[in-house]
């Protein structure tokens, strides 16, 4: 459980989010809205990996390509002229999930090095179906006209979008915390451990595998459909390996199997490259020896490195 110093440092740090936009217009710096919000974006992502990474031990390594199903379910639709959030939000979580169903119901009967490679396989091959297709900008993407329209939201308004975003990931992370505490968590954490045991006692280890993907791919694919909506624009680069690797790296960095630190992962991450890339365009070179210090010396993420944590947290 989260001690009380986690979370006085954790409410903290929302509170912080939460006043962001009133710094940026006090500052006169929407840059930071926008890069926050990005932040709290591949957070939801992050946080959707960290389900199956975290808890079920499952390491995906083409987690990206529901961010692009996500960001395509957006871009296609309002290219046809519908631009409801509703619709094209609730495409996005379907779709993303049903192809983390036929993805996980090939990957999740292998494990090892045959389950990364499978994953990263299939992310590939809706990466080039995204640089094939013409007519929705192939390799070059494509732009948004508008932003998603939702009843009595103005997602143009950026502090609207900011705080519908900052609702989304408070709302993923809630309902994590009760998936992960609920007998579904416990059975997934134990099958991570020890799933011949886990089948000896009679539970389908393949079915809770299989559930835990289709919400991670849910939760990524509308992190998909809220970054095109920040970029107004969508390229299938969303979909190559390299994006699941970054949003692999957020996880670790955070702490794995904790939730939060994704979250802190995905804040690190982006603020350092942010940072970097100022300085010098071989910002990767000096951000490299950082992240494998982190993991040398804080082998629970920057998680673990918060008053009173634990060695174990839901």
């Amino acid at each position: 459980m989260i001690s009380r110093g986690q979370a006085v440092v954790l409410v903290a740090g929302f509170l912080v989010l939460a006043l962001v936009p009133a710094a940026a217009a006090t500052l006169n710096e929407p840059f930071y809205l926008d890069l926050f919000r990005r932040i709290m974006i591949f957070a939801i992502a992050a946080v959707s990996l960290d389900l199956i990474l975290g808890y079920g031990g499952m390491v995906s390594f083409g987690h990206a390509a529901y961010l692009g199903i996500g960001a395509y379910a957006v871009a296609v639709p309002a290219f046809y002229g519908i631009e409801s959030g509703l619709v094209q939000w609730t495409l996005a979580v379907l779709a993303s999930a049903a192809a983390a169903l036929v993805i996980g119901a090939v990957s999740l009967r292998t494990s090892g090095m045959s389950f990364i490679m499978i994953t990263l396989a299939f992310a590939q091959m809706f990466y080039y179906l995204g640089i094939s297709i013409n007519a929705w900008g192939g390799d070059d993407g494509m732009r948004l006209a508008r932003r998603s329209r939702l009843p009595a939201l103005d997602l143009a308004d950026a502090t609207v979008f900011y705080y519908v975003v900052l609702a989304i990931l408070v709302g993923l992370l809630w309902l994590g915390h009760r998936l992960v505490h609920a007998r579904f968590g416990i059975v997934i954490r134990a099958t991570r451990s020890n799933e011949a045991r886990m089948r000896a006692i009679g539970f389908s280890t393949f079915r809770y595998k299989l559930a835990a993907f289709v919400l991670a791919g849910a939760g990524c694919g509308l992190a998909g459909a809220l970054l095109t909506n920040q970029t107004d624009y969508v390229t299938p680069s969303y979909m190559h390996w390299t994006r699941s690797g970054e949003i692999m790296v957020m996880v670790i960095l955070g702490g794995m199997g904790t939730l939060v630190g994704p979250v802190l992962g995905a804040a690190a991450y982006l603020l350092l490259e942010d940072v970097l890339s100022a300085w010098t365009v071989h910002w990767q070179i000096v951000l490299g020896p950082l992240l494998v210090l982190v993991v040398l010396y804080a082998r629970r993420g920057l998680y673990g490195l918060l008053p009173g944590s634990a060695p174990r947290d839901g």
